[in-house]
């Protein structure tokens, strides 16, 4: 769509506003304007990241034409980003795949065959890795991208079906960490409170999270609430990075990567020395933690624990501007605040001690009573749409089943085979492979046949290049399902072309604990199919090739259901009604029918019908606003914490040490390497890289160097640099900009060119308890290479 001048006037008058606090604003779309080219306006929720953005899709002769936003919505009140506003370009983009594709050999090119054959071939090659070679030589690697009906109907038929716990999905790269310290510390997985909270809070606490790029729409929340109090509302920003989000902090704390640890225990120490705590808080709903044995300890041992934190003892393994004077002012502000609300993502989970440093966030609250408030919570932010929906709900992840049910615990997995009326024990007892090790055995050729949908991990994994050549060998069959040609694609055997958003119908769950529906308005390009039927279909020449009934017990109940709703409805309807009955995750009152009511979705638990039509829960564990804490309400205290982890309904404060980076820079490589996720563009930027005005806002990614260092290393803006790790090398264009701090350099990770794709260089170290990898750490060399020079922006899809 056109911009008017109108429009255009205004959103130069909007970015002239925002440029006083440094950032990019998100749009509200003008109606009129968009009104001239939309016929019909059609309700769904947006496709990029985890904020579930309410959306309507404007279509003109039943073409897509406009997408804007909805003005009553709870979530985002009207307002898009630049990638929520423009998505339906991708819609009838020319380069969508419309047909099976299939090649024998990853050396031949690709022939396009029916979905009959393809079906078929795909089915052969599964079963016979099966045959030959166990259940385990099989796996799916799917997306926090991807509906809930289609993760949940994915790990059906490999863990009952298969008889493989080799279900993995992205957000093992992105919300692991964030799922182990919510476990660990709550004994529930995802946040208590919800974003309503955000107009109650006057103590912002925002680490390792540039929110003004990665989730702009809620970030407009935040300096709302800022720019309208801003005397009575604090804003704490900490990141080793100064960042579009650091310019509404009152206090910005810049630390070397890794550091911050160490800063988090000297807050708790200053809170602890100065008596900042809740004393009724912590002896009503807390205990104290240490070791992998959990073992219980005192607060006094808690206290001894902490001495080694000092201010003083911070700041010196801290660096930057970090001085013991600032630590002490931000704990106060923290722990005396009315409502503090933390806020995180990629920069704490994506490190080799991810799930310790989301323990120490929630320490601070737990230790200070922020929490279960209006206004108070330890909230981490998810980032893509279905993360929390789909795969930490739904079972996307090696480790889990549905509803919350971890694979290791008998009792929880016999009663999930119960639900599915298959035998015991069809399920395997042992976790699969985590997504390191899943491709791992790829290399190594120990799984045969792997299924990825909706992602592209030939880009987004760590140390890339390794993982790359497995996926390429001949003796591993690959099929992925995905919309456009990918890095991915070009490693595959089949390729199939699947539905887009409003193409089909299906539910996101956001970072607020939401589901939201979108219903199909539109049909698919071509011969491109939703994902629950090419499962369902696919399952059948399953069973047949390799005789087990079982194999089609999965996918009966939804066999000759209409593809466009009825099947969906079908598999969303046994997911919430059988598999979340009863847990923390309850959706039974959340139907399809209840959800086409609700505009905004509903947020879990949501037990009843009568409950889901009041909207479900905005906050957890607090009596008299959720039903769950009511209903196991074991005394009359107004919080009962019935997380499922910890049977002893308490919060737990933890007792973790300082613990530095896998890789840290030393005398051959003396820079810290951190990479992030630039507003215009969602991941691997194959889907965002077709969108005209994104691609030209942002061609390619760079690095940006701190000015010290640029001036010492004889680099200039626009200059071509190489950028070197252990594991290989970029060439990027130079930024220098006092956003990295001194010693440190940073690159946007969207970019497909082969020169400047960046994950071909990160650290695959894991965090031994989430298993996601350290994204954010490792160490580098710089130096320029020649002066500027004109780039172009990696098209791909040529290779199909």
């Amino acid at each position: 769509m056109a911009l008017t001048r109108r429009e255009f006037l205004k959103r130069t008058a909007a970015l002239t506003a925002a440029s006083l606090v440094g950032m990019k604003l998100p749009f509200v779309l003008d109606q009129e304007a968009q009104a001239a080219d939309a016929d019909k306006w059609v309700r769904g929720v947006c496709r990029f990241c985890g904020v579930g953005c309410r959306v309507e899709l404007g279509l003109k002769n039943g073409k897509p034409v406009a997408i804007r936003g909805v003005p009553d919505s709870r979530t985002n009140y009207g307002f898009l980003c630049m990638k929520g506003m423009l998505f339906y370009q991708i819609m009838n983009h020319p380069e969508r795949l419309k047909k099976p594709l299939y090649r024998a050999s990853k050396k031949d090119k690709f022939k396009e065959i029916s979905w009959e054959e393809a079906l078929d071939i795909a089915a052969e090659k599964f079963a016979q890795a099966v045959k030959n070679y166990g259940p385990n030589s099989v796996a799916y690697y799917g997306s926090g991208q991807a509906l809930t009906e289609e993760t949940y109907l994915f790990q059906k038929v490999m863990r009952a079906g298969l008889r493989t716990n080799n279900v993995e999905g992205n957000p093992r790269l992105c919300m692991a960490s964030a799922v182990g310290g919510y476990l660990t510390s709550f004994g529930a997985d995802e946040p208590i409170g919800s974003y309503a909270d955000i107009e109650q809070a006057f103590c912002f606490f925002i680490i390792g999270s540039n929110m003004a790029e990665a989730h702009p729409v809620l970030f407009r929340r935040v300096m709302r609430r800022k720019l309208d109090n801003p005397k009575e509302v604090f804003v704490i920003n900490a990141d080793p990075r100064v960042s579009p989000t650091s310019r509404i902090a009152d206090v910005h704390l810049q630390f070397k990567p890794g550091t911050d640890l160490a800063l988090l225990n000297a807050m708790a120490y200053v809170i602890v020395e100065e008596k900042l705590y809740d004393e009724n808080f912590i002896k009503n709903y807390c205990v104290f933690r240490v070791g992998k044995n959990k073992k219980k300890v005192s607060f006094e041992e808690y206290k001894k624990f902490l001495a080694a934190y000092t201010p003083e003892r911070a700041a010196e393994i801290c660096g930057g501007n970090i001085t013991p004077d600032i630590i002490r002012l931000v704990a106060r502000k923290f722990a005396t605040s009315p409502a503090t609300m933390s806020f995180w993502t990629m920069g704490l989970n994506q490190r080799i001690r991810g799930v310790w440093a989301n323990n120490l966030v929630h320490n601070l609250h737990l230790l200070t009573g922020q929490l279960c408030r209006p206004g108070a919570d330890s909230f981490s932010l998810t980032g893509q749409p279905n993360a929390c929906g789909g795969v930490r709900e739904g079972g996307g992840l090696c480790h889990i089943l549905p509803g919350h049910r971890p694979v290791k615990v008998d009792k929880l997995r016999h009663q999930v085979e119960d639900l599915w009326g298959v035998p015991r024990g069809r399920i395997p007892a042992k976790p699969g492979y985590h997504t390191i090790a899943m491709f791992s055995a790829v290399n190594e050729g120990k799984i045969k046949a792997i299924w990825i949908n909706c992602t592209s991990p030939a880009q987004s994994l760590p140390h890339v290049d390794k993982y790359r050549k497995g996926m390429a060998r001949e003796d591993v069959f690959l099929v992925v399902t995905d919309i456009f040609p990918t890095k991915t694609t070009e490693l595959a055997n089949l390729v199939l072309p699947t539905a887009f958003h409003f193409e089909k119908t299906g539910v996101y769950g956001c970072t607020e604990r939401r589901s939201q529906i979108t219903v199909k308005t539109i049909d698919p390009p071509g011969e491109a199919k939703p994902e629950v039927w090419i499962v369902r279909e696919w399952a059948l020449k399953l069973a047949e090739k390799l005789n087990d009934p079982v194999i089609k017990k999965t996918v009966e109940p939804f066999i000759g259901l209409e593809e466009g709703f009825a099947l969906p409805k079908a598999i969303w309807d046994e997911y919430t009604q059988k598999l979340t009955a009863h847990r923390d995750n309850d959706l039974r009152g959340a139907t399809y029918e209840v959800l086409m009511q609700m505009p905004d979705g509903v947020q879990w638990p949501a037990p009843t019908k009568e409950w889901a039509l009041k909207g479900g829960t905005y906050k957890k564990f607090v009596r008299g606003l959720d039903p769950l804490a009511d209903k196991e309400a074991v005394d009359e205290k107004p919080y009962q914490f019935y997380g499922p982890a910890h049977k002893d309904r308490k919060l737990w404060i933890w007792l973790r040490p300082y613990k530095g980076a896998a890789e840290e820079p030393d005398a051959e490589y003396p820079f810290y390497l951190s990479t992030g996720r630039i507003i215009d563009h969602w991941h691997t930027t194959s889907m965002t890289g077709r969108i005209k005005e994104l691609l030209r806002a942002n061609p390619y990614a760079y690095v940006e160097i701190n000015p010290k260092d640029a001036k010492r290393l004889g680099i200039n803006p626009g200059d071509m640099v190489l950028v070197e790790t252990r594991r290989g090398r970029n060439i990027l264009p130079a930024k220098v900009y006092e956003g990295p701090m001194e010693g440190m350099v940073f690159v946007y990770w969207h970019d497909m060119h082969e020169e400047r794709m960046i994950n071909r260089v990160t650290k695959d170290a894991f965090d031994p308890g989430s298993k996601e990898p350290e994204f954010k750490i490792c160490a580098c060399r710089i130096k320029r290479i020649s002066g500027p020079k004109p780039l172009k922006p990696y098209v791909v899809g040529h290779k199909i």
